[in-house]
């Protein structure tokens, strides 16, 4: 027997999971009952509040580090704060 869940989120939150089940093939009904099945069979569930890079980010960082590397896109250091505002006021 099939019963229905009402659960309240925020619209962006909703958008983007279905997106995103929608890109892996499935509804977002399909990924709930996944997870409320995995949650029953282990009774368990995994949170974490380790922060997790983006793709993008991670994309972003490696490419500021290759730079610094390179000193490119590279400014300072500076040892003082008059050196500094005169570095931005040249800009």
């Amino acid at each position: 027997m099939k019963t229905v869940i009402n659960i309240k989120t925020e619209a962006e939150i909703k958008e983007s999971a279905q997106a995103l089940a929608e890109r892996l093939g499935l509804s977002l009904s399909a990924v709930l009952n996944a997870y409320l099945r995995q949650f029953v069979r282990n009774k368990e569930m995994h949170l974490s509040l380790t922060p997790q890079m983006s793709p993008e980010l991670e994309k972003f960082l490696k490419k500021a580090e290759k730079d610094i590397a390179r000193r490119k896109n590279f400014s300072g250091p500076f040892s003082s704060v008059k050196e500094l505002e005169e570095y931005f006021a040249a800009l």
